[in-house]
């Protein structure tokens, strides 16, 4: 593992055991952020650490200027209508197979989405900047595509583990080994998107569309359904790099 990749975990995981570490505590005290909003503070600064380590690492290493750069080397709008029909293509990918085998309620209106989405960059999509933009490369320069991505995915689903002991919060009730399975076939969505079209931007918005989606399609919480996806996902995202790396697609 590179030293940018060490310093970006270290920074990261810093952050949560600190502040998602207060906000345990204070669940285990009987505390909820549904009732006692200040625990949002902790609360969203541990769900931006891995922004807030890209930054602070990439600036540190000299990838970086100002916030200024960093910014405009996230938000990478500039694009192939073809990849962004990938991640649409992604995102469909991600959901259906679930609603299929595990089943669904129906939740907000689809059209709910427009004004979801850019909601969700703030709830989730921004951990990008630091997963697909530094992480994953970072780890791709030393192992094969396949071991990164499934590396990535064990760091994090770990991450995500103090918010299954926070009171109020989404995850909150819900099988820890389902999500991970659902992590893992996300993350090769992900990989699949940042080395198709070498954006950090996408990846932020496949993660936001997903993200907005549990607001519309309140899939059941199944080991099985995420299994299925997640392996629907591992060999049509293997398909995808086969083509574009024989007719360049994307790029």
């Amino acid at each position: 593992m590179s030293r940018v990749s060490k310093q970006f975990l270290l920074i990261t995981f810093a952050i949560i055991a600190i502040c998602w570490g207060i906000c345990v505590i204070c669940s285990f005290n009987g505390l909820s952020l549904d009732k006692d909003f200040i625990l949002y503070v902790p609360y969203l600064i541990g769900g931006w650490s891995p922004m807030i380590s890209s930054f602070i690492v990439l600036k540190k290493n000299g990838d970086v200027g100002n916030i200024k750069e960093w910014i405009k080397n996230v938000f990478d709008f500039k694009h192939s209508i073809a990849s962004y029909l990938l991640v649409v293509a992604l995102s469909v990918l991600y959901i259906l197979p679930q609603c299929i085998v595990a089943g669904y309620e129906k939740g907000a209106p689809l059209y709910a989405l427009i004004a979801l989405i850019p909601v969700m960059l703030f709830a989730g999509g921004l951990e990008e900047a630091g997963w697909r933009y530094i992480l994953q490369p970072e780890l791709e320069k030393k192992c094969p595509y396949i071991v990164a991505t499934i590396i990535v995915s064990l760091i994090w689903w770990l991450w995500h583990l103090p918010l299954f002991y926070i009171n109020g919060v989404g995850q909150e009730g819900h099988s820890y080994i389902a999500f991970g399975i659902g992590v893992f076939g996300m993350s090769f969505a992900l990989a699949c998107v940042r080395k198709c079209t070498n954006s950090v931007w996408l990846c932020v918005l496949l993660h936001c569309i997903v993200n907005a989606s549990g607001a519309v399609y309140k899939i059941n919480d199944s080991i099985i359904g995420k299994a299925v996806m997640a392996g629907v996902m591992i060999v049509i995202t293997m398909i995808i790099l086969f083509i574009n790396d024989k007719k360049k697609i994307f790029t």
